[in-house]
């Protein structure tokens, strides 16, 4: 049977290019296709050097870095390719991805990640993060975004199954696609940690810093509650904004390679996660360290994290909420057993994964 793989593009290794990479792992005679291959000889492992099938974007000036300006063209991009010698098309789509032409002898399964965000959930983000909603360009970018999400919506019937990372997605498929689909949760390395039983009493947070994660508001929490430490792991545009807001009690260690974020995530008293995200590994990862998760109460965290056995939620993104949050959580600290914590992550492991959806695969090749 002859496969091609659709990604949106490949500049980086995170959520969506770990489930490529499982992909690529099951089937690795497949063609691999994407809008763009920007990344780097020390990030080519996790699709196993595969020669990528690129789009006329790829060539287009300073698309290394300003791919993103280039988003009306994307589905233009996406429909160029032509996919008509490939019996199964697999899209791993959190983009366009999913909107390859297909006829009907093909079957197209699309592992979505979630429909076009720039075009629905996360619009005003999108714009305010890129200082475009006001004026005469939010006008005109709101139109070029309007028209991405018609022909988004559009392309639906290019799709025949729908796989998506989440519950919280699912419901977000059939909102805005009015498709059913089957959640098979991601592959979360679990393996790469181990359980630790030693832990240090300080809490971690780790993260880009970007607006939709919040780590701002889980800086300011703790400055507000200055006896408990906070340790702080990541970089992106938002860092000298958060350093502003650190008391004492917090230390922000920038950008670290993972054995050290994980040496700091086995030891932590508590992983803080206040982002809405469609799945997030990361609690998962912190779990996988028997390290409770005290998260935002929205998302997919609340499929991955289990209600005063492996975690707390709070339910407002802001400071009170999350305070309230801790204080309960020291409270209850002690009823927390890591073993259990560990083996909650153990339901989102890579094996897993696999498992399931190569069971998916050949009952719809069968069907």
């Amino acid at each position: 049977m002859k496969i091609a793989i659709v990604h949106d593009w490949l500049v980086t290794y995170a959520g969506a290019e770990r489930v490529l990479e499982q992909i690529i792992n099951l089937f690795p005679d497949c063609d691999l296709y994407s809008l763009i291959d920007f990344l780097p000889d020390d990030k080519r492992f996790f699709i196993n050097n595969k020669k990528v099938n690129t789009s006329f974007i790829q060539h287009l000036p300073f698309a290394k870095k300003k791919y993103r300006s280039y988003l009306p063209f994307f589905p233009y991009a996406i429909e160029r390719f032509d996919l008509s010698e490939y019996e199964l098309i697999i899209s791993v789509s959190h983009c366009v991805a999913k909107g390859v032409k297909t006829n009907k002898s093909q079957k197209h399964i699309c592992i979505c990640c979630s429909p076009v965000r720039y075009a629905w959930d996360l619009r005003e983000q999108y714009l305010k993060e890129t200082k475009l909603d006001k004026g005469l360009k939010s006008i005109i970018v709101n139109f070029l975004l309007d028209r991405i999400g018609k022909w988004d919506k559009n392309t639906v019937d290019r799709v025949d199954y729908f796989v998506c990372n989440s519950n919280y997605i699912k419901e977000r498929i059939k909102r805005i696609y009015n498709r059913n689909s089957t959640v098979i949760y991601p592959p979360v390395d679990v393996n790469k940690f181990e359980l630790y039983e030693k832990k240090e009493d300080f809490y971690l947070t780790a993260s880009r810093m970007v607006p939709y994660k919040k780590i701002d508001l889980i800086v300011e929490t703790f400055s507000k509650i200055p006896e408990k430490k906070l340790v702080v792991i990541g970089d992106g545009p938002e860092f000298d904004k958060i350093k502003k807001l650190a008391g004492k009690n917090i230390e922000l260690l920038g950008y670290q390679e993972d054995d050290v974020l994980k040496d700091y995530m086995k030891r932590a008293k508590a992983f803080v996660f206040a982002a809405e995200e469609d799945f997030g590994i990361v609690p998962v990862e912190a779990q996988a360290c028997g390290t409770p998760v005290i998260a935002y109460g929205k998302g997919g965290a609340v499929e991955t994290v289990v209600e005063n056995k492996t975690g707390l939620f709070f339910y407002r993104q802001d400071v009170d909420s999350l305070i309230e949050c801790v204080e309960k959580f020291e409270k209850i600290y002690e009823k927390f057993d890591f073993k259990e914590i560990r083996k909650n992550s153990e339901r989102f492991s890579v094996e897993r994964f696999r498992k399931e959806f190569i069971e998916f695969v050949k009952d719809k090749l069968r069907g």
